[in-house]
This record gives C-alpha cells, structure tokens and sequence, in this order.
C-alpha cells in the first residue's frame, strides 16, 4: 500500500553534505539504494536483463550525485529522492542507448510525454511485480493466463495513466513526487490515480484470488 504523502521536511544532512560531509552524504544515498533499485527492475528492457547490474547503474547515479550535489542545494525545487532518481533514471536511459543505439533514439518522442519516468514501465513489468510469486510452479499455465489478462487491462489505460500506477503503488512515490515526476498537477495525478486503480482492481476482480492483489 501507498502511505499517505509525509510532511516536507528539510533533511539537516543535505546541508552537511553540501559541507563536505562525506558521512552525511552516503548515509543519504545509501537510504535510496532499494527504491532505486525497484525503480530499475520496473525500467530496465528485458533484453539487457542478466546483462546489466542494477547496482552498477545506481552507483553511478551515486557519482553523479556527489558531483553535482552543489548545483541541487542552490536551488532544491524538488525533493532530493526526486532528484536523485531523475539522474538514475538518465543513466538507465543512457545503458539502453549505449546497448541498442539508433533504435533507442527512434523511440525519444517518448521523453516529452514521460518525463522524469522516461524509461517507460511495460505493462509486462507491471504485470510480473503485481503477480510476483501468486501461483505455484505447478500453476504455470494459469499464472501465463493471469498475466496476459493483466497486461491487456493495462494496456488498455492510457499511458500516463499507466506511469501513475507504476510510480504511486510500485516504486512508492507520494502524489507529490508522482506530479513532480510527470510534470502535471497533484490534482491530474489525483484523478488519473483513481481512474487507473479503478480499471485495475476490475481487471483483479475477475482472476481466482485476485483481490488478494489489489494495491
């Protein structure tokens, strides 16, 4: 479940990092390494699944951080994790153009419309995370069934509707986050949330146990 969004509180350790507090500054990053990582696993093409550590794409994020935590304290117009995943999210995108070149740039129309969430969640990845291990081995074929039934009812949302619910109920961001994320108000967020979990739950509704899924 997504808690309701927390209080905006200023960190006292970004400062100190900002001092050069080295301490600080990883006790900061080090408390962002699973949201990212949940982040990649939804993110990552299933291609390069097996070939790319997700560690390998966080530190380098990390890298990236430290080096430019003094251009985010000048002006922190969005919360550090924000921020923080926006570079990682970069770096992924980097990783898949440096594995499929020209065939990743045919697809950068998608930025505009995704934003900081560019690269795009799949329905297919949705799908598996919202699964995950639901049916025994034995029940292979019925997990297949379930899965592609999850797909289509996905699919069938609109696109943004689709990041809504990536963002919000698998990589845990408040509706704060969510709206700084894709660039559109809470309140869009708010009513595309609803919509999207609304479409959702029908689709749960009609699997054997599938309200046991429901977010």
């Amino acid at each position: 479940m997504v808690s309701s969004d927390p209080p905006t509180v200023v960190d006292p350790r970004l400062a100190r990092a900002g001092q050069g507090d080295q301490a600080a500054l990883g006790e900061l990053l080090a408390e962002q390494r699973e949201r990212l990582r949940r982040m990649i696993a939804l993110r990552l093409d299933r291609r390069l699944q097996g070939r790319v550590d997700a560690s390998d794409v966080i530190q380098e994020s990390f890298l990236e951080a430290a080096s430019r935590l003094d251009e985010f304290l000048v002006n922190p117009s969005v919360p550090f994790y924000v921020w923080l995943r926006f570079l990682t999210v970069q770096k992924l995108a980097e990783t898949n153009r440096h594995h499929f070149g020209a065939q990743m740039r045919s697809v950068g129309r998608e930025v505009s419309l995704y934003r900081g969430a560019y690269p795009a969640a799949t329905s297919a990845a949705l799908a598996a995370h919202l699964l995950g291990h639901f049916t025994r081995p034995s029940e292979a074929a019925v997990r297949v069934e379930n899965k592609l039934q999850l797909q289509e009812a996905l699919n069938s949302m609109e696109a943004v509707d689709r990041e809504v619910l990536a963002l919000r109920h698998f990589e845990q961001l408040s509706t704060s986050e969510t709206a700084q994320v894709l660039g559109i108000s809470e309140e869009a967020i708010k009513k595309r949330h609803i919509r999207a979990l609304k479409r959702l739950k029908d689709a749960l509704a009609q699997m054997p146990g599938g309200k046991d899924l429901l977010p």
